[in-house]
């Protein structure tokens, strides 16, 4: 963080990151004696409702952050912006977004949280934008121009007002992590699994684990049962991938596999009404498999440079993932979020997933629509693959047992939709790669 004194004196000629949160009613004019530098700005909770029609003089500018501002109107002066791929403007109040407002490069764009009802057409002519978040508005309808969006990878339209889920999303040839629970269209599923309800006060809460987009995970004694176990308690607002009800709903839905977290119960009588969940704790030695993606991957995890996986790893890694998404989808449960860094994994390689921010519902009945979501995250299985594969040593032996991998990885990431395998088909054949593994051994 910066302060408004530092850009004022100077004192921050030449660097590439600047954030300042400061009260900020007006853009700063000092932000242009940083042109030659600046690619990253962040000048979230601020009271800005505006730009300055010269902002295109910021040429090097590739991230503009503007979080929590006052904004009613999406910066049409952003458009002129040639070397910007990423725009974050969640928490504002925009409503209207004119026609060719966005950059021409654009990669990344954040609208969670806004008052928006329609998208413009021009929305199509981003053949550059891979990531897409646009939960917690009131859009009713996706225009047809989206359709042209065919590098759009990850797409977040939860919380809106959509009737119908439109045809064209289904044949989107990169589409991998897509949740578009809390609309008129989504599935209502029969929770017939309900939990156990637990006092709150049966609860000692200890030490905070991590904090999420929709909640707090806290250690806690389950004192009646004297068991550690872990609670999270949600914050009640809308996240970037959707409602905390519908990430609960999944949890109960999700019900037992060895490779899901266990659900043990809903907790009632928080003394701040909040809504908790009680888990099994995830012992200390499980980490997780990657880390999110970045600034610069956009879509894709991030992994340390002596990231290695054996064959043994991946087989066992993707077997679990596999088992675990095929259970999913038999109970009409979208993921929405398979990623590494959704996946925890032991010295052992055994692998639980986890986070259900982003899930939806579907009805399973429907075998067109179903089979199309499905094939949506069997895409991101691929991704996962790959991401396992790039990181197997050099010297792995078992050559054709690989062969094999990579081309479960092509067929899970094929651009035609419909000619992808079920998770169901890809977990047989990774049985078969084992058995072809272990013959070989």
């Amino acid at each position: 963080m910066h302060t408004f004194q530092e850009l004022q004196s100077g004192a921050l000629k030449g660097i590439s990151k600047l954030k300042i949160s400061c009260g900020l009613k007006f853009f700063p004019e000092e932000i242009f004696t940083l042109a030659d530098t600046l690619e990253v700005l962040d000048l979230s909770g601020n009271h800005l409702s505006k730009l300055p029609d010269d902002l295109w003089r910021l040429k090097k500018l590739r991230v503009l952050f503007l979080e929590g501002n006052e904004f009613t109107v999406f910066p049409v002066i952003l458009s002129l912006c040639e070397a910007l791929t990423m725009v974050g403007l969640k928490f504002n109040k925009i409503d209207n977004i004119p026609e060719n407002a966005f950059p021409p490069n654009l990669r990344w764009l954040v609208l969670t949280n806004n008052k928006i009802t329609k998208l413009p057409a021009s929305i199509g002519s981003c053949t550059w934008l891979q990531k897409c978040a646009l939960a917690g508005n009131q859009i009713e309808t996706l225009p047809t121009e989206m359709a042209n969006c065919i590098n759009l990878e990850l797409l977040r339209i939860s919380a809106n007002k959509l009737t119908q889920l439109p045809e064209w999303l289904f044949a989107l040839p990169r589409l991998s992590w897509l949740a578009f629970s809390g609309n008129p269209c989504s599935y209502s599923i029969d929770l017939s699994e309900d939990l156990d309800e637990i006092e709150w006060t049966e609860f000692e809460v200890q030490e905070l684990l991590g904090e999420g987009a929709s909640g707090f995970i806290s250690r806690a004694q389950w004192v009646t049962k004297a068991k550690d176990v872990a609670v999270k308690v949600f914050k009640g607002a809308v996240t970037s991938d959707g409602l905390p009800q519908d990430e609960m709903n999944a949890c109960v839905a999700a019900g037992l596999h060895e490779n899901l977290v266990a659900t043990l119960g809903r907790i009632v009588r928080h003394p701040e009404q909040k809504q908790a969940l009680v888990f099994e704790l995830i012992p200390s030695h499980y980490r997780n498999l990657g880390g999110p993606p970045s600034l610069i991957t956009c879509t894709r995890d991030v992994f340390t440079a002596d990231t290695v996986f054996s064959l043994q790893e991946v087989l066992q890694i993707s077997a679990a993932i596999a088992s675990v998404c095929a259970h999913l989808h038999e109970r009409g449960i979208l993921h929405g979020d398979l990623y590494a860094h959704n996946v925890l994994i032991d010295a052992h390689a055994n692998a639980l997933l986890g986070d259900f921010g982003a899930a939806s519902f579907y009805d399973r009945n429907n075998l067109s629509l179903s089979h199309a979501i499905e094939k949506i995250e069997v895409s991101a299985f691929g991704c996962l693959l790959e991401d396992l594969l790039q990181h197997l040593p050099a010297d792995t032996l078992n050559k054709e047992v690989v062969k094999q991998y990579h081309a479960l990885k092509i067929d899970c990431k094929q651009e035609n939709v419909g000619n992808r395998p079920l998770f169901k088909d890809i977990f047989k054949r990774l049985r078969i790669f084992a058995t072809q593994f272990h013959s070989l051994c």
